[in-house]
């Protein structure tokens, strides 16, 4: 019988070195299954045991990256995602803009009045005179995960929002649900929690098939950490000028020459945005 090979997962615990997990993670990114083979065929000798999950992902992403930029840069959205920091508002601004295309009106960063005390609501979003109250907690790591004590204190906070808006004869609208985004996971019991409270939660994975890596995906909203054509030191350059997506860079690549980026880096940047629009 053939010996077991185990890795190590970012929280630190062991499991099963598995192949086919390492063939969906490439197929979610759109790999074809010759490239999937590929990939396979240069990283299962390079496999041991003890191997950390974040050195196949290396592994893996190298290859790519060889290959396609287009697919590398897919297959590092949940790594890109974490480069966001370390504040979370450009993860809010992301959020806001998936809300958008799905034809909601949003604002970020608003401040709201409750019955008791007032509250900074990360994104407010409208759609069919229906409001909603996001907040977004973002994680520089993905062994954060979000427990049950996150949507019970959100919950709180929406419900005093809540009541002071719809009791409010200046509102022509109503204040209906609140929702908690983030880019890790949740706990079992916040799942549990949020559904018995009519609390909407939006993770990485979560809904099963409509989670953050879905959206982001069907509507092309890749943040502009997925680039593999400029370093982290660009990155954090472009989103100090205010450019978090990639189709904002294509809207506004004077960005790059400010930030001193040669006319042939520019042009290369520019041909992978596109590529991954």
């Amino acid at each position: 019988m053939k010996k077991k090979t185990f890795i190590i997962k970012r929280s630190g615990e062991k499991e099963t070195f598995s192949l086919k997990k390492l063939k969906e993670s490439l197929k979610r990114c759109g790999a074809s299954g010759k490239e999937i083979d590929k990939v396979i065929e240069a990283i299962k000798p390079m496999v041991y045991d003890g191997i950390t999950t974040k050195e196949i992902y290396r592994k893996a992403f190298s290859i790519l990256k060889k290959n396609s930029r287009t697919l590398a840069s897919k297959y590092s959205l949940k790594n890109a995602l974490f480069e966001l920091g370390p504040t979370g508002y450009p993860f809010e601004r992301l959020v806001s803009a998936l809300l958008k295309i799905e034809g909601y009106k949003t604002e970020v960063g608003v401040t709201l009045q409750g019955k008791c005390v007032s509250h900074e609501i990360d994104v407010l979003a409208e759609k069919d005179d229906y409001v909603f109250t996001i907040e977004c907690k973002f994680h520089s790591k993905s062994q954060f995960i979000t427990n049950v004590r996150v949507p019970l204190y959100i919950n709180s906070r929406f419900i005093d929002v809540q009541t002071e808006w719809n009791n409010s004869s200046k509102r022509n609208n109503y204040l209906k649900q609140g929702w908690l985004v983030t880019n890790t996971k949740f706990t079992l019991d916040a799942i549990k929690y949020a559904e018995c409270v009519n609390l909407k939660l939006l993770s990485w994975d979560y809904p099963k098939n409509n989670g953050l890596r879905k959206n982001i995906d069907d509507f092309s909203l890749y943040p502009i950490t997925t680039l593999t054509t400029i370093t982290k030191s660009e990155k954090e350059q472009i989103i100090e000028n205010g450019i978090i997506l990639i189709k904002e860079l294509n809207e506004a690549p004077g960005v790059l020459d400010k930030i001193g980026i040669t006319p042939v880096r520019v042009k290369r940047i520019l041909n992978e945005v596109k590529k991954l629009m």
